[in-house]
């Protein structure tokens, strides 16, 4: 569990973010927790949602094997997310 706390939704005024957020909320990922931390420093869930965007969402690489790859990386590192 994070120590930061999740970010207010209701005090989030910029719809860009709020954006980020719903869509999180929405999909399940990125993680709706994680973009909650990241939302309190708009440059920071800009950059991070802006690669996801691209990387994950997007690219070349077929989306069912994007998600083996993220699966392995979480198991090799015993992430428990």
């Amino acid at each position: 569990m994070s120590r930061i706390p999740y970010v207010d939704f209701a005090s989030v005024a910029d719809p860009e973010i709020r954006g980020y957020l719903d869509r999180a909320r929405r999909e399940g990922t990125p993680r709706p927790e994680s973009q909650a931390v990241r939302a309190h420093n708009p440059s920071v869930i800009r950059a991070f949602s802006q690669a996801w965007d691209l990387t994950f969402r997007n690219g070349v690489v077929d989306h069912a094997l994007k998600e083996l790859c993220r699966v392995y990386v979480s198991k090799s590192i015993d992430c428990e997310y």
